[in-house]
Parts: C-alpha cells; structure tokens; sequence
C-alpha cells in the first residue's frame, strides 16, 4: 500500500478534545519536544498551504521556538531512504520499499529543518523509541515528559505516545500540532490517547504552560 493523497480537512479545536483524564502539567525543566517524522516523503501525501499541513507546520514552529527560548530538548525521528529488507521488516508488507534516498524523499522539510542544537534520532519502526536512543537521550538530560507533534496521528505518533506512557516517560500529545490520513484518523489517535495513555492538549494551551 502507497501513501494516499491526503484531503484538506480541519483540525480539532480545545473545545472538540476528549475530556481530560491527567492532571499533568508541563514542566520545561522536565520535557523535551519530539518532532516526529516530518520528512519531505510523508508531507508530500497532503495538499500544501491549506489545513491540515500549513497550520500543523505553523504550530509546530511555533513549539518548537518555545522550546528552544526555553533551553528544552528539541528531538527529530526521521526515517532513513532505502532501508535494506532486513531493516524494513514487516512493514514492507503494508507499505513497500518506503523512501528513497534521495533528499526529497528523507530530508525533513525546509521550513522545520533542525538547528545546531537539536537532535536526530534515526527510527525504523512507528514508535520512535524502538530500536533507537531516544529513551537514554531522554533520561540523560532529566527529562520525563515528552511533547509529541509531527505526522501521522493514528501511527507513528500514537505508537510513541503509547510507549512513552508505558516507560513512564509523561507524554502530551499536541491535537493541533499532528496531521493525519483524514479527520476520522486524526480524531482515532486523539481520543485513544486521552482516554488510555496521554494528555492531549492544544498549541496555544501548551504554549501558555510553558509561557506560565
């Protein structure tokens, strides 16, 4: 199965969240921002300059300005091109070969492209904390709380929301800040998360925490 081209649709509002289950608080001595998976290849599958990508890119930015003004970690998955089939596994069975290697394909888009003082993890599987060092870079610099954005929602983003959860790393997942295949997906990881495993929140709200 290829990519599909992916239609406009809206993002979820505050007011359109599940309720919230977790009382936590963002901390910026405690979390870090992962940016996840926002490489040319995926972003390519949604039409540019309208909802969801264009606002999802905006917000992001705008985190991750937040984050670097605060001295907080700023992490990027990417995928490599032109994985061998040992390292591509079982997901060439739902998705063929994946990326080239090519710069279009694995670099992350120009607008997010990583700074100097951020970092890269490599990812080979939806979560971004198998069989990468994410969890020991995480913990290496105090940090507990992980703020999830980047594409798409209901797999790769979920996944490793999901898992930080499970490695008691508090994980919020960022509604407005996550692009997905369409609303009804996008809406899926949403409320999996909130009722199972994270705080799901929004960038403004978000971006009041860590102001406050």
């Amino acid at each position: 199965m290829a990519l599909p081209r992916i239609a406009d649709y809206p993002l979820p509002t505050l007011g359109e969240l599940p309720p919230v289950r977790m009382a936590w608080r963002i901390a910026p001595r405690r979390a870090a921002l992962l940016i996840h998976d926002m490489q040319a290849y995926f972003i390519r599958a949604f039409a540019p300059a309208v909802p969801p990508i264009a606002p999802v890119l905006a917000n992001i930015l705008a985190l991750r300005a937040r984050c670097d003004a605060l001295d907080m970690p700023v992490f990027y998955s990417a995928q490599p091109g032109r994985q061998t089939p040992c390292d591509r596994g079982l997901q060439s069975d739902f998705w063929g070969p994946g990326m080239d290697d090519a710069p279009d394909h694995r670099d992350i888009v120009g607008e997010l492209a990583p700074g100097e003082r951020h970092h890269l993890v490599t990812k080979w599987r939806y979560s971004a904390f198998q069989r990468t060092n994410l969890e020991p870079m995480l913990h290496a610099r105090g940090r507990d709380q992980l703020i999830v954005c980047g594409v798409y929602a209901h797999i790769g983003c979920l996944l490793t929301t999901a898992e930080a959860f499970m490695r008691d790393i508090q994980p919020f997942l960022v509604a407005d800040a996550v692009a997905d295949f369409s609303r009804a997906k996008h809406d899926l990881a949403v409320t999996y998360a909130a009722e199972r495993c994270a705080a799901v929140t929004t960038t403004a709200a978000l971006l009041d925490q860590l102001q406050r």
